[in-house]
């Protein structure tokens, strides 16, 4: 599909019109329904349409179907129930896709384990989420899951340990080489289907409901322990036609992306997505820059997705080597802090017709803002997006969106007039109903009247334009004073030698906090500190000026796994090398 055209506005405008036109014809009445009722009608309707691209092979609609399906009447014959929870940790492989949905069809709910997690981390998960059958690959990226496993719950391969005790029934899967003796593959798992279970999975179809619980995704834990999100077949559904209706998909629709499909973004605004168009993802299972770029021009991409840093990497790529990729409409660069000049980079080297930005949390479900295809470039620079039109999916109650924000006192909690900054709080049918078996933390995450406090701080303008200037838990005080750390990164992100800056409070016994600056120099500059410093001292109040200057290589930075740097993570290891300096 090469739809290349004119760039400006007005034709930009034109196009995304003509795109949501044709997908109110064809979506005229929001039906709720399960996930795998709306993946069977896009089997229906695409069969033999790709619906996963990889580095090795394309697999077809009518083939993920097939394979989930029998993956499923598995999952029912090793007595998996409805609403049982399944855990899944796996990286962007196709298996991932097909096991997704077969925990979906058999009525199951998924728990997307972020494999990053890691021991006792990797055991709560496990634990808190009652989960009753484990599916995990064996190694990713030089590490072996399996003896992670083994060193908290050893037998965990025949069920149930002392740390798992919900546990029945695990599985491998052996991304590259043959599984450990002893842990049974998904091909067992095949194998284990019947006619009885065959006939069962049937039967179970029709009664797996809109509104039941289909994921509990666990937050990435910026602060204490992460917390399950509930998520339903219907959240899920409306999120993704949101991104599906606001940027305009069109049919046969490819992403290439390497976002991990244990988040919402790569699950949701990806995968899910392209269900509606016949579309199909092209994932990338370990990010690689080069290679993602030679995959967006080798499959025909029309959507290049990713978080900044991502995006980063591949402008270096393609600064060196060009790019050539007639089918590319449109860039989606979301999910953390950008530089100024990224976005003319982005239109100079990749040369998409659209560009796009977006807003959203897994409390979410996905994003809930998003600049428009025919916008003008200047949202990109100065908000995260306006409210998603979202077509047949919005509630007419919220104007047609399926979330509406507002701005609150976060001391107070009363209402802020537009454009006034403030804790951002949001309400709509795509927010989740709470936490898993947390009543305390989900009742803590909302106001009386029923919005979700984000936790995050920003403004909303009167057309809709949503601009995040900070995080609650991340700003601090310094003399009684309330710091918001964006003002001061984006003085910074401005400097010729700084490629990121980020500001966190530390301990302080005369002020209580002060700032410290947390540096990435760009590759082969040493910013001097004392400059950095005289800088915020000329444009900002004196309070919000900082007193340290720490740098930071790019890897050292922790981030969530959309990229958004983890603040009170990086704070704790800032106090930790200042103790050190001072020793």
């Amino acid at each position: 599909m090469n739809v290349k055209g004119s760039h400006t506005s007005s034709a930009r405008a034109t196009r995304a019109a003509a795109r949501r036109i044709e997908l109110d014809r064809r979506f005229p009445v929001w039906e709720p329904q399960s996930i795998p009722a709306r993946f069977e009608q896009a089997v229906r309707a695409y069969p033999d349409a790709p619906l996963v691209i990889n580095e090795t092979a394309t697999s077809s609609y009518a083939r993920i179907d097939a394979w989930s399906r029998s993956l499923a009447s598995g999952l029912v014959a090793s007595g998996v129930q409805p609403g049982d929870k399944v855990a899944l940790m796996m990286a962007n492989y196709v298996e991932f896709v097909a096991v997704k949905l077969a925990i979906l069809r058999a009525g199951a709910v998924t728990i997307p384990v972020n494999f990053y997690l890691r021991g006792e981390e990797l055991s709560y998960v496990l634990g808190q989420s009652d989960a009753t059958v484990l599916i995990t690959m064996d190694y990713y990226r030089g590490h072996d899951y399996l003896a992670d496993l083994d060193s908290f719950a050893p037998g965990w391969q025949q069920g149930a340990t002392a740390k798992l005790p919900m546990l029945r029934h695990a599985f491998g899967f052996a991304p590259s080489g043959e599984l450990r003796a002893g842990v049974r593959s998904l091909e067992h798992l095949q194998a284990c289907a019947t006619a009885a279970s065959d006939a069962e999975l049937a039967a179970r179809a029709p009664r797996i409901g809109a509104l039941d619980v289909c994921d509990i995704l666990y937050t990435s834990g910026t602060t204490g322990r992460p917390k399950g999100v509930m998520l339903t077949h219907d959240m899920i559904l409306r999120a993704a036609y949101a991104s599906v209706y606001t940027r305009g998909f069109e049919d046969g629709w490819r992403i290439a992306h390497a976002l991990p499909m244990y988040h919402v973004f790569g699950y949701i605004e990806c995968l899910i997505a392209v269900m509606y168009v016949g579309g199909c993802v092209i994932p990338q299972a370990i990010f690689n820059a080069e290679a993602l770029i030679d995959m967006t021009e080798r499959h025909r991409a029309n959507d290049l997705i990713a978080v900044p840093t991502m995006t980063v990497q591949m402008l270096d790529i393609v600064r060196k080597r060009g790019f050539k990729a007639g089918d590319l409409v449109a860039v989606f660069n979301s999910g953390g802090v950008n530089r100024p000049q990224v976005w003319s980079e982005i239109r100079e080297l990749l040369q998409p017709l659209e560009l796009a930005t977006g807003y959203g949390m897994t409390e979410t479900t996905a994003s809930t803002v998003c600049t428009l295809p025919e916008g003008d470039d200047s949202h990109l620079q100065t908000s995260n997006g306006r409210l998603k039109p979202a077509g047949c999916a919005g509630d007419p109650a919220l104007g047609g969106y399926t979330a509406l924000y507002k701005t609150i006192d976060p001391e107070t909690g009363a209402d802020l007039p537009p454009g006034e900054t403030g804790e951002l709080v949001v309400k709509g049918p795509i927010i989740t109903p709470g936490y898993y078996k947390k009543p305390e933390e989900t009742a803590a995450c909302f106001t009386p009247d029923g919005w979700l406090k984000t936790g995050d701080v920003g403004r909303v303008d009167a057309e809709g334009y949503l601009t995040l200037t900070g995080r609650i838990k991340e700003s601090y005080r310094c003399g009684g004073e309330m710091v918001i750390p964006r003002e001061i990164e984006e003085l910074l992100d401005q400097h010729p030698k700084v490629a990121q800056a980020l500001a966190v409070g530390v301990p302080d016994p005369k002020m209580g906090e002060i700032g410290c600056l947390c540096i990435v120099a760009k590759p082969g500059e040493k910013p001097d500190p004392d400059e950095l410093l005289a800088l915020c001292a000329a444009k900002l109040a004196r309070f919000k000026v900082p007193r340290l200057v720490l740098f930071f290589e790019h890897s050292e930075i922790p981030v969530t796994a959309t990229g958004r740097p983890q603040k009170v993570k990086l704070a704790a290891i800032a106090r930790e090398r200042l103790q050190r300096n001072s020793e």
